[in-house]
């Protein structure tokens, strides 16, 4: 009998299945993301064949940690958990020209170099234009082999016949299934190439990593699913004509999601930075009102970088407010918390916040440094450039403790810092007060403002 052809509706945000068009997802709440895909109904006469399966208990089940393969970047290692884990599927995903291509260029040089045997898949480009990008690297290994192909069947057949270590699928929205409906980077192509290339995977013991674009929003396109079914989720962040990249898990089955990799973007590729706060304070001005040094955690990571604010009185009824790189709601927040509980008449004032570096920060020990910056500015005084303040502001002008107060010190005294304003009760959490180095414990905001302005 012939197969049946129905259609089902995917929403293309969270990839939420309908058998209907609907105008907003049930799911996410999104408008019109049902997308139409065809499929073909198997007949429900046919049988199955059922192989032997049987529950195990976790006692049965041997524990054993997972093989790591390093990719010498101590950055994207770091990102990773530790390494790559055998047999895990990886998708990573940045604007266009971000250097996602590079970067894993890089890491199959660096593997193919230690013996592993790598496959390029590249799906976008030709051979030729890969090996001109390639030589811009460096040298490479002949484990280091290319295969410009879109057929997800005939790359399955190839990878399964070789074996490699590695491989790499560049991009995701570019590979061709025969066996799902649609055209290359529809949700049914994609959610159906991500299916076979993680069986793949976990069959084979190949790690796989898969290049995704982004949509205009910042996340991987294709339906949401795709994230759930791999392991882990990467993100290349930064402005592609600035120097600096950042990369960030999202996900990670083997690892953390706190950590992040910097790097910096050379004719050569990319180069890892091993001292982020030396890399974001590069540059910073002398005796310039607004400017503050703050210190963030990344993971594990203690990071310094400058907080700018520039107040200045509107010429509208309307006040304008900007913020690059830190929320924009916490900076007008901010500025109502300095406006009743210092008194100062902000209201009437444009606002432009500013992370110097390109860093993105959500953390909210960075906002003592704001409020310091804020002020400073508003009151056109210098915040002297050996000083570091950081703590979590309230909204009843309170400032309240933070994590890891003794690792933000440390990192503040190697970049030369003098003098640390932190909330007062952190004070108690700090075992040794290096020497030359003054804290200054607060209670409020006001107290810290007068102390360092």
């Amino acid at each position: 009998m012939a197969k049946k052809e129905t259609s089902v509706f995917f929403c293309s945000n969270c990839g939420y299945e309908s058998p209907r068009w609907v105008g907003q997802c049930p799911a996410c709440h999104e408008w019109n993301t049902m997308t139409e895909v065809h499929s073909e109904k198997k007949n429900s006469s046919l049988t199955k064949e059922v192989s032997d399966a049987r529950p195990m208990a976790l006692s049965e089940i041997s524990s054993f940690s997972e093989k790591r393969i390093s990719t010498d970047m101590a950055e994207l290692d770091r990102v990773l958990g530790g390494g790559i884990v055998e047999g895990s599927l990886i998708l990573i995903g940045g604007d266009p020209g971000i250097g996602k291509s590079t970067l894993l260029l890089q890491v199959a040089r660096n593997l193919s170099s230690d013996g592993k045997q790598i496959i390029y898949v590249s799906g976008e480009e030709s051979a030729h234009q890969i090996s001109m990008r390639a030589k811009r690297i460096g040298e490479f290994s002949d484990n280091m082999r290319v295969l410009t192909e879109t057929d997800l069947d005939v790359i399955v057949e190839v990878l399964r016949r070789e074996k490699p270590a590695v491989a790499v699928i560049d991009s995701i929205q570019t590979m061709v299934n025969d066996e799902s409906t649609g055209g290359a980077g529809s949700i049914s192509q994609v959610r159906a190439s991500t299916s076979k290339l993680m069986k793949l995977a976990k069959t084979e013991n190949i790690a796989i990593f898969i290049v995704g674009h982004v949509t205009k929003e910042g996340t991987v396109a294709g339906p949401r699913v795709l994230e759930h079914m791999v392991d882990t989720v990467l993100y290349f962040e930064g402005d592609r004509h600035a120097s600096y990249r950042i990369i960030r898990a999202v996900k990670n089955r083997f690892g953390s999601t706190d950590e992040i990799g910097v790097f910096e973007m050379k004719s050569t590729g990319l180069a890892e930075v091993a001292n982020p706060s030396e890399f974001m304070l590069e540059g910073r001005p002398v005796g310039s009102s607004g400017s503050v040094i703050t210190c963030t955690i990344e993971g594990t990571r203690p990071i310094l970088f400058e907080i700018q604010a520039l107040t200045t009185r509107s010429s509208f009824g309307m006040p304008r407010r900007t913020a690059v790189g830190y929320d924009y709601n916490r900076v007008n927040l901010i500025m109502a918390v300095i406006e009743k509980r210092m008194g100062l008449t902000m209201g009437d004032y444009d606002a432009y916040v500013n992370i110097a570096g390109g860093i993105r920060i959500s953390e909210p020990s960075v906002d003592l440094g704001l409020v310091t910056a804020l002020v400073s500015s508003f009151k056109n005084r210098p915040v002297s450039d050996d000083v570091m303040a950081f703590g979590e502001v309230g909204l009843s002008g309170e400032v309240r403790s933070v994590s890891m107060p003794g690792k933000r010190i440390n990192e503040a005294v190697k970049m030369g810092v003098k003098t640390i304003v932190l909330p007062e009760s952190c004070l108690s959490s700090v075992e040794e007060i290096p020497a030359g180095v003054e804290l200054i414990g607060v209670k409020g905001i006001r107290e810290a403002c007068d102390k360092v302005i």
